[in-house]
């Protein structure tokens, strides 16, 4: 029977390991950097109008960051990110100012685009067995055509009003695309934490061959895995052709490392089977800050790059330095192996490990 002092005591060291956390380094992260922000502003940080314009361009970084996390869950890699949510955002903005199309009708078209080229890209890694590096690689260079042949140089502006208001529009000082952005997050924390397909994705990346073992068929995961992506990168097309004053062929060019940087700093291992929903947007929020600081005192661009890359390679290395340690601590306990299961034994089932920050 568990007593309230065992229920206690569980409490006590949930707390203790989320203290130790990325998670909880990263929450300290933003909320001192926002306070330090603010206080730089004389305050003017912490108002209605910059509120509003900070959280609504954090809403792609979200999507874009979940989008290359659910691929890499599975130990894949998706370079076409940046090339798809720019394509998706400028065929919904052609459809919409060249064609007429109503703005829902648009919007449905491009995420189901999206969405169809991520199932595309999965069954063609599949079929194929072609490294999933290159098969995106491939998919960008065709996309980032495709988004010129769209568009060409010039800018579409003239879309939908009912979409430009859904960009601007913030209740309490919160844009609605921020909070589309938070309620894809849960979503998609509920299906990898809670939900039969999630762990089963999450257990393919984990250790492929114990999934075989165990009925997990690790080449629907990675179809699955790239269709969510792909539905990820469209729902990241509509924020974007939300919020800014129009499309062109420049959008998605930037997207490529924040996608990778967000779950990566947010604790996603590259090798596959974990997942970091939380750590992800606190990595997104983040790097949303740095970009605000060097608004905020003129910096560089090209710093804000090479400080993203640097954090993000700093978390590789010490992420394997890590793995390596404990490695070394486990075969120094000279545990003496378990005994081989029975011929007639039924393989057990998979738990993946789902991360320690997510």
């Amino acid at each position: 029977m568990i007593t309230i002092r065992d229920r206690g005591a569980g409490g006590v060291a949930v707390l203790r390991r989320f203290s130790r956390s990325t998670t909880m380094t990263l929450l300290c992260v933003v909320v001192i950097g926002y306070l330090a922000l603010g206080v730089a502003s004389s305050g003017s940080f912490f108002e209605g109008p910059s509120v509003r314009t900070f959280l609504r361009y954090l809403a792609t970084p979200i999507l874009i960051g979940l989008a290359q996390m659910v691929a890499l869950c599975v130990g894949q890699l998706n370079l076409a990110v940046g090339a798809l949510g720019g394509f998706t955002a400028c065929l919904m903005g052609v459809l919409m100012a060249d064609q007429g199309v109503p703005a829902v009708v648009a919007v449905a078209a491009g995420v189901l685009t999206a969405t169809a080229v991520g199932l595309a890209t999965g069954l063609f890694i599949v079929a194929t067995k072609i490294n999933g590096f290159i098969v995106t690689l491939g998919t960008m260079t065709i996309l980032q055509g495709a988004q010129y042949w769209l568009v060409g140089t010039r800018t579409v502006d003239g879309y939908s009003a009912g979409l430009r208001d859904l960009g601007a529009a913030a209740p309490l000082n919160i844009p609605l695309v921020f909070l589309t952005a938070l309620a894809a997050a849960a979503l998609l924390a509920a299906f990898l934490y809670r939900g039969t397909a999630g762990r089963r994705l999450l257990a393919a990346g984990g250790n492929p061959l114990a999934a075989r073992l165990s009925g997990i068929s690790t080449d629907r995961q990675i179809v699955l895995a790239h269709t969510l992506s792909g539905l990820l990168i469209g729902v990241a097309a509509l924020t974007a052709t939300a919020s800014l004053p129009g499309v062109n062929r420049s959008v998605g060019g930037d997207w490529l490392l924040p996608s990778f940087a967000a779950p990566i700093i947010g604790g996603v291992a590259l090798t596959g089977g974990s997942v970091a929903v939380l750590g992800t947007v606190l990595a997104a929020f983040v790097m949303r800050l740095i970009d605000a600081a060097r608004a905020q005192f003129s910096l560089d661009p090209s710093w804000v790059n090479f400080l993203i890359g640097l954090v993000v390679l700093g978390t590789v290395i010490g992420g394997r330095i890590h793995q390596t340690h404990l490695g070394k601590r486990g075969g120094s306990h000279g545990r003496v192996p378990p005994a081989p299961p029975r011929s007639d034994a039924r393989p057990a089932a998979v738990l993946p490990h789902t991360g320690g920050s997510g």
